[in-house]
């Protein structure tokens, strides 16, 4: 069942987002050669127990994981591009960091992902990493009433044709509002004009996500940790949006 947010729901979600982006930035500026996995973890614990926050993540356990997890934010770094443990590593310099956060503010849930490069980046890790982020603004800008589902996906999958980038369609988009996965799912490829109709009121997370080189995953024996198969580098971006009359709205 998809709800729909009233004016007033969505302002309560945009308090949400604007800390799960403020989180992510923070961690883009503390994200360098040197810096612990483990410090970024905590660094967000501590914030989330300032805030009055409740994680999304601790405890959350779904079917295809070994859990339940027992962290606050996914830290994934090269390959590995969802679901990432945060472990004893310390950052390299090149390293391509992807941080994906999720948590509830007074009942209401916002989700943000964000790719970045630590210390010197490589062309081709900042073509990928630029590639996610079109492909997450062109997804956004479909989210229109009256357009589609598959019209934010086949705008995502566009852009990823366009750079040469495949797609893998296990992992997607989904919906959210009182809880992190609500309906629908939101493909990251599909065809335009098929699905569903989008409707004022909708809450999405749109997250595009490329490997280089290839659409297959495989998980770590932690059975979180998802990595391209071949070993090729990976970015995410993803934002929460909710779909008005006046147009998408970013949240986070």
């Amino acid at each position: 069942m998809i709800e729909l947010k009233s004016p007033t729901e969505i302002e309560r979600m945009r308090t949400t987002g604007r800390f799960v982006a403020q989180i992510l930035s923070e961690l883009g500026e503390l994200a360098d050669v040197g810096v612990n996995l483990l410090d970024l973890e905590h660094h967000v614990r501590g914030r989330i127990r300032q805030r009055g926050a409740r994680s999304c993540y601790w405890d959350y356990a779904p079917s295809f994981g070994r859990g339940p997890f027992r962290n606050v934010i996914c830290l994934s770094v090269n390959d590995a591009v969802l679901h990432g443990l945060p472990h004893d590593y310390a950052l390299r310099d090149g390293d391509m960091l992807t941080m994906d956060f999720a948590v509830g503010i007074d009942g209401w849930v916002a989700d943000a992902a964000r790719t970045v490069i630590v210390g010197t980046p490589a062309d081709d890790d900042l073509r990928l990493l630029r590639a996610t982020e079109e492909a997450l603004a062109a997804g956004i800008e479909a989210a229109r009433p009256g357009n589609r589902l598959g019209d934010i996906s086949a705008a995502i999958e566009a852009v990823a044709t366009g750079h040469g980038y495949p797609i893998n369609t296990e992992f997607g988009g989904h919906g959210l509002g009182r809880t992190m996965h609500e309906d629908p799912h939101v493909p990251n490829s599909g065809r335009a004009g098929r699905g569903l109709t989008l409707r004022a009121g909708m809450t999405l997370a749109l997250e595009p996500w490329f490997a280089r080189t290839t659409d297959r995953i495989v998980f770590d024996p932690d059975g979180w940790t998802i990595r391209s198969a071949d070993g090729s580098r990976t970015a995410h971006c993803e934002h929460t949006i909710a779909i008005t009359d006046d147009g998408p709205l970013v949240l986070t």
